[in-house]
């Protein structure tokens, strides 16, 4: 692990924002600031055909005049340009309406011990290292069979930054964090047509990222699997979304349990804390300081810890996701979660997915899914989605241009088991999960 703290100059500039609202005469102010660098290389067909090198500074400003609010950016962070973005922030905020829930988190909320986490990684990783990375991958996969006739490209891409947040309730604090990801796509064809399908590896320290032979015989296998691919008449029954998918069914779910869906009443969940809402063996927790973790975050947007809590347990809602905004506005208290939640993990049993296709016997196993179609005040949900018919327990062929609908209240509730195939390359940390029906729509 390297860096933890970031720049001491970045806590200055801050504190320079701070004393500048004051002088404008804000009640208050709060202040964030991001910088970062980076490296992206993509390959494609054996040769390097594009490379990135990114910069990137930013800083926001909010002022509040009493309840009234005003915010302003820039990615200049010299005196001039502070001291205008904070009379541009104070000029909104004097003409603004007055919203009695806006303003800082109370001092006493605040995180004072900001905890670090074992995030950052940067990779010195060289253009011309990048590129043969890139290549060696797609090549691995281009070389496994002599159907993968084009590719999409493979991408190697590397990023550092540092995030500092500080308000005039006397709080600063921040942290430093990588990123990095190898990522290939390829296409493969016979009479039937063709089909595309691709892997990836994302981590936070190089030296976790699956090897380039890996992820490209990866992308080919998943390719090639899809070749054949039939569509399906409308049925009713069981469905397996495979782990990389498998986060999709949840991200509805934290967006309904979050506060500003709450307060607007633009939730299929409102009033169910506390209520049972999925299979009563399903175990939902958070877990915010996961060494390595993409989602780990000391502190949320507001300055307040996160901490480690069950979201849902033994199927019951355990809590709401609240920004101090938000839990003003339902008062309530607020929960850390202005920003969203930080590594949400769906906990699993011992079965691995090949089980849980043994135990569905005959199913849909989703390993895509196409669009967006959920409505988070009803709970309807109906999303394109491709995959595997399974007979007695083995895949048959590979499916396409089908459908599965459904409402979440029911599918939750119908969730049988969550395998050990856990993928940790997102917020969401989840295995497979087998559901016991859903409508499938096809031809």
């Amino acid at each position: 692990m390297n860096q933890q703290k970031p720049n001491q100059e970045l806590y200055n500039l801050v504190e320079s924002i701070m004393a500048e609202a004051r002088r404008q005469g804000a009640t208050a102010a709060e202040a964030e600031i991001g910088t970062g660098t980076g490296l992206a290389v993509t390959a494609r067909l054996g040769e390097l055909e594009k490379l990135e090198h990114e910069r990137d500074k930013g800083l926001g400003v909010t002022v509040y005049m009493d309840h009234r609010k005003g915010t302003a950016s820039s990615s200049d962070f010299s005196t001039d340009a502070i001291r205008e973005t904070v009379t541009a922030a104070c000029n909104i905020a004097r003409y603004a309406s007055e919203d009695p829930c806006s303003g800082l988190a109370d001092a006493g909320l605040l995180v004072r011990d900001v905890p670090m986490l074992d995030i950052n990684y940067p990779w010195q990783l060289t253009p011309e290292a990048a590129t043969q990375m890139a290549i060696e991958c797609e090549t691995a996969a281009r070389d496994c069979n002599s159907r993968i006739r084009n590719s999409d490209g493979c991408m190697v891409n590397t990023y550092a930054g540092e995030h500092v947040y500080g308000n005039s309730n006397d709080f600063i604090g921040g942290w430093c964090w990588s990123v990095h990801m190898l990522d290939c796509t390829v296409i493969a064809g016979d009479e039937k047509g063709m089909q595309r399908d691709g892997w990836y590896s994302k981590v936070r320290d190089p030296d976790d990222l699956e090897s380039t032979q890996s992820v490209g015989r990866e992308a080919a296998r998943r390719t090639l699997a899809r070749l054949g691919s039939r569509q399906l008449s409308t049925r009713q029954c069981p469905v397996i979304y495979e782990a990389p998918v498998a986060s999709s069914l949840f991200s509805p779910f934290l967006t309904a349990v979050s506060g500003s869906a709450l307060y607007r009443g633009a939730s299929f969940l409102k009033d169910s804390l506390g209520q049972p809402v999925f299979a009563d063996h399903v175990q939902i927790n958070e877990q915010p300081h996961l060494a390595k973790a993409l989602g780990s975050a000391p502190f949320d947007n507001d300055g307040l810890p996160t901490r480690n809590r069950d979201i849902v347990l033994d199927g019951v809602l355990q809590t709401y996701l609240l920004s101090v905004y938000s839990a003003r506005r339902l008062k309530m208290q607020p929960t850390g979660h202005a920003g969203g939640v930080h590594n949400l993990v769906v906990e699993s049993g011992g079965d691995s997915l090949d089980d849980l296709i043994r135990e569905m016997n005959t199913g849909l196993l989703i390993t895509d899914m196409i669009g967006f179609g959920v409505n988070q005040v009803t709970g309807d949900y109906s999303r394109g989605a491709s995959g595997y018919w399974v007979e007695n327990g083995e895949l048959l062929y590979p499916v396409e241009e089908i459908t599965v609908a459904g409402n979440l209240r029911d599918i939750y509730k119908k969730i049988l088991k969550v395998a050990n195939d856990v993928d940790t390359r997102g917020n969401i940390r989840t295995g497979s999960v087998l559901i016991e029906t859903m409508t499938v729509a096809g031809n």
